[in-house]
């Protein structure tokens, strides 16, 4: 499932491996503490190549967080 959050992500990414990912530690951590908020679990965020993406667990399967036209959404990552 590719879960998309409606809230704007208005950032620098960048593109690596076909995923839009966030250009930078410090707006991938703002972001992973309001997506935190928002699923009232744990968010952190990890470097995947060249970009930033946001890591958690929702109802016990593991999750990755890239961007897709400015919103955020459950990647695939390696």
């Amino acid at each position: 499932m590719n879960t998309i959050f409606a809230v704007p992500v208005f950032d620098a990414t960048v593109i690596y491996e076909g995923n839009e990912l966030f250009k930078g530690q410090g707006a991938a951590r703002m972001w992973a503490e309001k997506l935190a908020k928002e699923l009232e679990t744990p968010v952190d965020v990890r470097k995947i190549g060249t970009g930033w993406v946001l890591c958690g667990t929702v109802d016990g399967a593991d999750c990755v967080w890239g961007i897709h036209g400015q919103r955020l959404k459950r990647i695939e990552a390696q």
